[in-house]
């Protein structure tokens, strides 16, 4: 036998048919094999359970089920058969289910009742009411989840809950974090009559351990409810009221007197005004992260009211046309940014480039966010200059989106922000450039400036851009590395630095 028949019957003897490399799989133990699953979402554990009998045992364990997402609309499982949901609770779930959301057709008495008496450890609990037109019967409810760390309500816009809400009143007292999620995505506050749909004050005295509340978009949220969170609630941390537009802030003086662990607070789109921000005691309170976004403030109101804050941490104030130079100078000469970690200041139309350097060069290395998109007369070469001072930066959103009121009348150089990035940022994990196709300027160089960026910022998980011929450069790009997932376009996804707020992880829904 010659050498060349020698080496093909030993290429024919190290062959592993399919079924023995899938019985070799199977053959790894149950740890490992619970960990390889715990990866796929459900599902695909739904998928698997009809491989083999290992697989269904595997994708039925317990610990694979310690999160459940049931609403559908945002990427969970659908029930069809709450009987058979209910049968699930049991002997699928049981104590390790730490985290559920509900859709309006599962809130029932009896799914309720089983979660209480079977899942000993459920810790976080979603209830969407948002879809309900009628509500089932709860008068036979006696039994709720009791060890609570987590509440969040979406409210529908015809329904009252008092009914309900009364059922459960005595359940809630190890609550540490409220979150009552308004309509504002599907309703008009100027045409329609507004409607108490829930009881805060009566949620407030059964709950003294809450240290985060979050109020989004709920129309019939004004300062006296904040007058009755703040009465009670002495270890609260964070209070996020976005897009509660009838909030004035004639109640921030007594929630500053009374909420001495106050940190943060989110201020997004409601109707705070001058008179009412002044009146506060701000110089006494430990506040450290400000979202004052598409509010109406003056300079001269942010002026008197950065002078007596305490240092902040997070700064938002896009779309603000109060936010000037003379306002960033003095957060600057004043030392309030010495500790900043993150800041918005996209769509400000009264900044310039001179402040904004500056507050690159005295705070840029402590920085993990930077949003700073909006502004037209912003070219690369003003992004070259402040990119260098950025070494520590996570998060950045740059440029100027398609349909902005102010035509961009020079085109962009892509490459030259790119290989500034590659240099300088190599901690970035999300990048954002939100000039259009049209505006931004490359060439068949552009491959190598992509390949820096992807090789050298090794931890970026998302690089957006608007759809067009470059985006689909950079994506070919990625996905030829294997990084499928990475390049995105601004038409599906967005940036934002809110993830790093302190209290990020207790305000997320849906």
């Amino acid at each position: 036998m010659d050498s060349s028949t020698t080496q093909l019957s030993k290429k024919r003897t190290s062959f592993v048919p399919v079924r023995d490399m899938q019985r070799d799989f199977n053959n790894l133990p149950e740890k490992v094999l619970l960990a390889i699953f715990s990866y796929l979402p459900h599902v695909e554990l739904l998928r698997c359970a009809r491989v083999c009998r290992l697989w269904r045992s595997l994708s039925q364990n317990s610990k694979l089920w310690k999160t459940v997402f049931l609403r559908p609309e945002y990427h969970g499982l659908h029930i069809r058969n709450s009987d058979i949901f209910l049968s699930l609770i049991g002997h699928r779930f049981s104590s390790s289910l730490q985290f559920i959301e509900l859709p309006m057709e599962l809130i029932t008495a009896d799914i309720l009742h089983e979660l209480a008496n079977k899942c000993l450890n459920l810790k976080y609990l979603t209830l969407d009411f948002s879809t309900a037109m009628q509500l089932h019967d709860f008068n036979d409810l006696n039994a709720f989840p009791c060890n609570l760390k987590m509440l969040c309500i979406c409210l529908s816009e015809v329904i009252f809950l008092e009914g309900f809400m009364r059922r459960i009143y005595a359940f809630l007292s190890s609550l540490e974090v409220l979150q009552i999620i308004g309509t504002i995505e599907n309703s008009n506050e100027a045409e329609e009559e507004i409607y108490e749909t829930i009881n805060i004050s009566k949620i407030k005295a059964q709950t003294p351990n809450l240290r985060v509340i979050n109020l989004y978009g709920v129309f019939f949220i004004d300062d006296n409810h904040i007058e009755i969170i703040a009465s009670g609630c002495i270890h609260l941390g964070c209070l996020a009221l976005n897009f509660c537009t009838r909030v004035k802030g004639t109640s921030f003086k007594n929630l500053l007197l009374r909420c001495k662990k106050l940190q943060c607070l989110l201020l997004q789109n409601t109707g705070i005004d001058d008179s009412a921000m002044l009146t506060a005691e701000w110089e006494l309170s430990i506040l450290n992260e400000l979202d004052i976004s598409s509010t109406d403030l003056t300079e001269s109101c942010l002026l008197h009211l950065f002078s007596r804050m305490p240092k902040l941490t997070y700064l938002a104030v896009p779309n603000c046309d109060g936010f000037t130079d003379q306002v960033l100078d003095l957060l600057i000469d004043q030392g309030k940014l010495t500790n900043l970690r993150a800041i918005d200041i996209s769509n400000t139309v009264n900044l310039n480039y001179e402040s904004l350097l500056s507050l690159f060069k005295h705070n840029g290395h402590q920085l993990h966010g930077l949003s700073y998109a909006g502004n037209a007369k912003v070219t690369e070469q003003f992004w070259i200059n402040a990119i260098k001072y950025l070494k520590n930066i996570r998060i950045l959103v740059i440029g100027t989106s398609h349909g902005w009121f102010k035509k961009i009348n020079t085109r962009i150089h892509v490459d030259q922000i790119l290989e500034a990035c590659a240099q300088e940022c190599q901690k970035l994990e999300r990048l954002e450039i939100q000039w259009d196709e049209e505006t931004l300027r490359w060439n068949e160089n552009s491959s190598k400036f992509i390949d820096h960026i992807r090789i050298r910022c090794t931890k970026l998980l998302s690089l957006i851009l608007a759809d067009g011929e470059y985006y689909e450069l950079v994506r070919s790009n990625f996905e030829r590395a294997d990084r499928q997932r990475v390049v995105r376009t601004t038409t599906s996804d967005q940036t934002s630095i809110v993830s790093l707020l302190n209290y990020y992880h207790d305000l997320r829904f849906n």
